[in-house]
């Protein structure tokens, strides 16, 4: 397992912070100023990250609207065909270099979503650090093996594999001699529905494939991503537009950017959180031990008077011998005059 992947100025690795993607995929509705919007509400929302996709309607499918490019798999885009939706949805690619050095100008990373080989040469040419395998790409594996032939960290969606799909996807990378990849744990659904995620297949994804791990999520809000994060997910990747309400092909399962701004809060505090494994007090918790339960005379006593349950009990605070000494103690005698109140000390004791 490659323990430590830098994208850029950013190291992805078990102790790092979350890399944070914002995806803007269609969301700039085919308007420059849109996606240039897109970008700076991104870097404002705490994004690390924004991803394009690089395709043209012609480099992804075919202009055809015979019953196999139908869509009618009971999506939202349900109605229209593959070449129809693609239309409305790419990314126009001479936008491409001029988001990348305004992503960049912002303190962004851009990278892209390459469909076809055609794409990856492009995004060469724009230098990108990294390349994301979308889910319906991870089957292309002689296109799986182009992309990690560049030698750039690789990001894989596995919404729609099998087991075996990931490992030849894996193999692929590797083949060519590419172990930076980070797989993420997806679900092809739009939006996805909570009970298909099964969070749990990310420390196991981790285990079995000996890869980092990460989260592309397509439900709304924010509970799925914290819940990967904890888990382990080193990789968060939201859908992010400007408005829901103005429409466009994946506006209903995106963040808007004040849901996006609290979701990266919310990840920072949870790495707060889940810190390290220790067993260490800190010095407010070994400050609180005070208020644990000791031994503590509980009655006046004089000297020989015998200790008795009755006149020593567990209490707090804790400033007196540890509770499981009490039956050491019952039955024998006090060295001297002792009053209520006085925590127990082996002095005490005859």
């Amino acid at each position: 397992m490659n323990k430590s992947i830098s994208i850029g100025n950013k190291n992805i690795s078990e102790d790092s912070p979350v890399f944070i993607i914002a995806e803007l995929s269609a969301n700039h509705l085919q308007k420059f100023d849109n996606a240039v919007r897109l970008i700076k509400e991104a870097k404002s929302a705490g994004a690390d990250a924004v991803k394009l996709q690089t395709y043209t309607p012609d480099t992804i499918t075919l202009n055809c609207d015979n019953k196999y490019f139908q869509i009618k798999q009971g999506t939202i885009w349900d109605g229209t065909t593959l070449y129809k939706l693609y239309q409305k949805a790419y990314t126009p690619w001479e936008w491409q270099p001029k988001l990348k050095n305004i992503a960049e100008e912002e303190g962004l990373i851009c990278f892209s979503s390459p469909f076809d080989k055609s794409a990856v040469d492009f995004l060469e040419k724009m230098n990108v650090l990294a390349y994301k395998i979308a889910s319906f790409e991870i089957t292309d594996i002689p296109f799986v093996e182009y992309v990690a032939s560049k030698r750039k960290p690789v990001i894989i969606s596995t919404g729609i594999a099998k087991l075996g799909d990931i490992q030849e996807a894996l193999n692929a990378c590797r083949k060519v001699g590419n172990n930076n990849v980070i797989l993420l744990k997806c679900t092809s659904e739009y939006p996805s529905p909570l009970e298909d995620i099964n969070l749990r297949t990310i420390p196991n994804m981790k285990d079995t494939f000996s890869v980092l791990t990460g989260i592309s999520d397509h439900t709304l809000g924010q509970t799925v991503s914290l819940g990967a994060v904890a888990l382990g997910a080193k990789i968060v990747e939201k859908h992010f537009t400007l408005r829901r309400s103005n429409g466009g092909p994946d506006s209903t399962f995106s963040m808007e950017p004040e849901e996006f701004s609290h979701m990266v809060k919310s990840i920072r505090d949870m790495e707060k959180a889940l810190g390290s494994v220790s067993y260490e007090l800190t010095e407010k918790q070994i400050k609180s031990r005070e208020h644990s339960r000791s031994l503590f005379v509980v009655k006046d006593m004089k000297t020989g008077e015998v200790f008795t349950e009755d006149n020593v009990k567990s209490i707090r605070p804790g400033f007196g011998l540890k509770t499981k000494y009490i039956d050491d103690i019952i039955g024998k005698k006090a060295r001297r005059n002792i009053e209520k109140g006085t925590p127990l000390r082996w002095e005490l004791i005859g």
